[in-house]
């Protein structure tokens, strides 16, 4: 089996919203007992549909959380080259050395981080000016270094975010987020809201910028062909858990868990007019979760053991785990040849 070095390790964390409103107490589960590693230089999706845990997980891993939402129990550690830290242990003044020049987080949507008010020029400079640490003129020749090799003309940085397309915009985004050339990318839902045309250039530039500086990547979407196209990994939750993690390849054509195998069944195919099978029901209240699996009130494999035992995520072959108490009966709902040439 092939040895590979972990930039994050993550372990049994959890992280719930704590709301105390007129006496009354609510906890929400969104992120419930997760473990898994990154390694570096690869690509690791998060999949899963809306309310499955995924942008509060990676709020988590970015170190961005802050109230009613709090880590409840576990532990999560990046390892830089020698330095190794554990951004909830560690003081502010650490935490921020970090920030930028190792870890760097794409957020969902561009408006999100440009100002409307101020040229995208200041964007750079607030984010990245005191993180590279470099002269002025040093600085924003290393800037417009970076554009072009992103086939970005450093014009455009004399612009207003509203002067730019979505798809530009977006561009201008993932360019701030990799000019200090950090290890470590977390990107959420980077395409949202753009056309196909233009999310498969966005998607070209994320994956050309990952191979050019060998970072490491999470990219978290709901579209399921998107991971088929981008993630060497994928780890698949669903209210709250990671319910089956493996290499891309593997889900798609040989997946353990039937929420998976829904997921993968979802996806339109050019000459297919078979019905889709629908998935029943919808995701659990986080709130008051059900007991044993929580899948189990939709799944079609469910017995009276997933009712009350919460399955673990056990190894199921070759960097592949699973938490299901059926695994073994589960099969591919649908033939799928779509996945990307690196994966095979």
């Amino acid at each position: 089996m092939a040895e590979y070095k972990n930039i994050l390790t993550v372990s049994g964390l959890k992280a719930y919203y704590k709301l105390d409103h007129f006496g009354i107490t609510r906890e929400v589960r969104a992120v419930d007992d997760i473990t898994l590693s990154i390694r570096e230089n690869e690509i690791y999706g998060i999949a899963g549909e809306s309310s499955s845990g995924k942008t509060t997980l990676i709020k988590v891993l970015a170190a961005a959380i802050r109230p009613p939402l709090r880590i409840v129990e576990g532990s999560m550690t990046y390892r830089f080259g020698d330095k190794v830290i554990d951004p909830y242990k560690a003081g502010k003044d650490e935490v921020d050395a970090i920030r930028w020049k190792n870890l760097s987080y794409v957020m969902q949507g561009s408006m999100s981080v440009l100002n409307p008010v101020r040229r995208i020029r200041k964007s750079f400079e607030d984010f990245a000016f005191r993180p590279m640490g470099l002269p002025t003129r040093e600085f924003w020749g290393r800037v417009e270094t970076h554009l072009k090799r992103l086939n970005l003309s450093p014009d455009t940085l004399n612009s207003y975010p509203h002067e730019l397309s979505g798809g530009m915009r977006q561009r201008m985004t993932i360019a701030l987020a990799t000019v200090c050339q950090p290890q470590f990318i977390i990107a959420d839902e980077p395409t949202t809201a753009l056309d196909v045309v233009v999310q498969k250039d966005v998607l070209v530039m994320l994956r050309d910028v990952q191979k050019q500086m060998g970072s490491s990547v999470v990219f978290v979407t709901h579209d399921m062909s998107v991971h088929a196209n981008m993630a060497d990994r994928i780890g698949i939750m669903y209210a709250g858990r990671l319910v089956e993690e493996g290499p891309t390849r593997t889900l798609f054509t040989a997946p353990k868990h039937p929420y998976t195998a829904h997921l993968v069944a979802s996806l339109p195919r050019i000459g297919d007019r078979s019905p889709k099978a629908a998935l029943e029901g919808r995701p659990p209240n986080l709130s008051d979760p059900p007991p044993g699996c929580r899948f189990h009130p939709r799944c079609p494999l469910a017995i009276d053991k997933c009712k009350v035992s919460v399955p673990p995520l056990e190894i199921v072959g070759e960097s592949h785990r699973s938490a299901c108490w059926r695994s073994d009966d589960v099969r591919p709902l649908t033939r799928f040849e779509g996945v990307r040439e690196e994966t095979l």
